[in-house]
């Protein structure tokens, strides 16, 4: 039933990305992230594993939020879709992507853009119409979301064509998962979305977060090296969650990667709900509880590992 699940979300993905392209479609891949953290990894290569598979080809650009040029854009992709990397950064909490989304949407008019899978949150209103005002004067902007909730402010606010779709990392399909070497590992964010729960005593569980590369993390900025680095993310990630027996987490995709690792998990909720939001648009598999406290989390997990 889990694979059958994943394979449904797998489908809804192609579904969005063949509306945008076909066999030999040129295509930008932009806002790759530059960054430690896995989630965002798997998402791109989710997203390069379904334009591979529905194109069959590489992008012909990529660039990071802050090395996009536009010439070398035009060059290199003189005809096709600029896609923008999907996630949960369409907003005001990380204003580097969304400055960077803002930009291509002003610059970009001559084609298609599209905005792969996202969760939306504005906590600034001059900001959401800010952004508003933009989608309104781009001719060909097309943006998904990842949960009704943003759906809903899409509709609300943006006048530009809005679907639901799955998240990207949904592409990866399940994976093989290895020996446990603790009972209770704990994901738990150390950044701005991290939710102020008091921390309880965590006993003999395993706190981690997944910020830090690799030393090992392949090096350049080609698409071939960018797809390099996200895998190596990935690789990473998916090491650390196999540690666990029971995961328990407050990062969205540690439950999907932990979903198509088919670990058993307990989910707490980041800042602004988007865990919770995710999971009311796809429901997860019985293998994942829900909790409203780190204490909560860890008794449930705690009994989840020992009835294994």
């Amino acid at each position: 039933m889990t694979v059958d699940r994943i394979a449904a979300q797998q489908a809804a993905l192609r579904d969005v990305y063949r509306a945008h392209v076909a066999p030999g479609t040129r295509y930008a891949l932009v806002d790759f992230p530059d960054h430690a953290n896995v989630g965002d990894s798997a998402i791109w290569l989710g997203e390069v594993t379904l334009l591979r598979a529905l194109t069959g080809r590489d992008p012909d650009y990529v660039s990071t939020w802050h090395d996009f040029d536009e010439a070398a854009f035009r060059r290199a992709c003189p005809e096709g879709v600029l896609f923008l990397h999907g996630g949960g950064n369409l907003g005001d909490i990380w204003p580097h992507h969304q400055r960077f989304r803002e930009t291509i949407l002003a610059t970009i008019r001559d084609r298609p853009v599209v905005q792969l899978p996202q969760s939306i949150q504005f906590d600034v209103p001059a900001e959401a119409d800010r952004f508003a005002t933009l989608v309104a004067d781009h001719p060909d902007f097309a943006l998904y979301v990842r949960d009704a909730r943003s759906l809903d402010f899409a509709h609300r606010h943006f006048a530009c064509e809005t679907r639901l779709a799955p998240d990207s990392a949904y592409a990866l399909g399940p994976q093989p998962r290895a020996t446990a070497d603790c009972a209770v590992l704990m994901l738990l964010r150390t950044d701005e979305e991290r939710r102020g729960y008091a921390p309880p005593d965590y006993g003999d569980a395993t706190v981690v977060d997944w910020l830090e590369d690799d030393p090992d993390l392949p090096p350049g900025s080609d698409p071939t090296a960018r797809t390099a680095q996200a895998a190596n993310r990935v690789a990473r990630g998916l090491r650390l969650l196999s540690r666990g027996r029971v995961l328990v987490t407050d990062r969205l995709h540690g439950h999907i990667l932990a979903d198509l690792l088919d670990l058993p998990h307990v989910a707490l909720d980041n800042t602004y709900g988007k865990l919770a939001a995710y999971v009311a648009a796809w429901p997860a598999a019985a293998a994942m509880e829900s909790a409203t406290s780190p204490a909560q989390a860890l008794h449930l997990a705690e009994r989840r590992s020992e009835s294994r």
